[in-house]
């Protein structure tokens, strides 16, 4: 399907993998990509020269259409060129739109995506130069940068600016895709659907968790604030029972990850991934509002079928 979107960053299929840390693993990336989709690097918890060793050997696995996600302030120009000269889009998230950023990533040879929260924030992403805005929804999982509906701030942001606008928030079966495109977005970043797949980087119970959770299981918390995105607004969206799991804890405590064992304390921002061990139905479960309509744990090439087929039918 062509809109905006895919014409202007190559794609084939209206779909952004959304950034979601650790769990964006490169097995993730690289099938969002083969599928035809945008497939998302997330910076976070990253070291420079990790970052640009994941890129590079994501680049030699596909020949899709990448991006690499940056959410921290501090980052430098030399970075985002070293980045941008990786992917087709470079995609910046929590702080204010910066032209100098946009510029450094531009003359690298990338595009720009800045996801928004607000309407004077996707003014700001386009005055600083961006070539695609993403709007969030309060609906989304993880960090929320605005307090509006995804619906109604999506129609406000198309009325205030003529770049490809893609959808974000609560979209995670055919159904809410579809809807988002026919209110006029060029396309839609996917996060919840996408963490239940067999590729990415989520620990086997945090998927089930999400597969298992009825309706709208989810809240907007300060439960997990001990991250570097929550220094400036602790707020995220996760599974409630995540938070009323933390709550019955005494642990300081509460799981340890990856091959050293990294102690994982009480209230981190860091969901549970492949290789994490003790409570984590007590970590950051980050979820979406939409998290009733994932049903199962599937391929990712599969997801993005199921939602690109949703906008053939009546």
């Amino acid at each position: 399907m062509e809109t905006p979107f895919t014409t202007l960053v190559g794609c084939s299929v209206p779909v952004q993998q959304a950034p979601m840390g650790a769990v964006s693993s490169p097995d993730l990336v690289v099938a969002v990509a083969e599928a035809g989709g945008v497939g998302t690097v997330s910076a976070l918890g990253l070291a420079p020269e990790v970052l640009l060793r994941r890129l590079d050997g994501v680049r030699r696995r596909t020949s899709g259409v990448l991006a690499a996600n940056v959410v921290t302030p501090d980052v430098g120009e030399p970075l985002v060129a070293d980045v941008a000269a990786r992917v087709r889009l470079v995609d910046f998230f929590w702080f204010d739109p910066s032209p100098r950023l946009v510029d450094a990533a531009h003359r690298a040879g990338a595009l720009v995506n800045w996801q928004v929260g607000s309407v004077a924030e996707a003014r700001a992403a386009v005055d600083a130069g961006c070539d695609v805005v993403t709007v969030q929804g309060i609906e989304a999982g993880g960090h929320v940068r605005g307090s509006e509906p995804l619906l109604p701030l999506l129609r406000e942001v198309l009325d205030a600016v003529e770049v490809p606008v893609l959808a974000a928030g609560g979209i995670a079966d055919g159904r809410s895709f579809a809807e988002v495109v026919a209110a006029g977005a060029a396309g839609a970043r996917i996060g919840t659907r996408l963490l239940a797949t067999t590729e990415s980087g989520a620990s086997p119970a945090y998927k089930q968790a999400v597969v298992d959770a009825a309706g709208d299981s989810t809240v907007v918390t300060d439960a997990f604030a001990v991250c570097p995105l929550c220094a400036t607004s602790p707020r995220a969206r996760v599974l409630r029972a995540a938070v009323d799991r933390l709550a019955e804890l005494d642990d300081d405590v509460v799981a340890t990850t990856g091959p050293t064992r990294v102690p994982v304390p009480r209230g981190s921002g860091l969901p549970p991934v492949t290789g994490t061990e003790g409570h984590l139905d007590a970590m950051a479960m980050y979820a979406g509002a939409g998290v009733g309509a994932v049903t199962d744990v599937r391929p990712a090439a599969g997801v993005v079928a199921e939602l690109v087929a949703a906008l053939d039918r009546p």
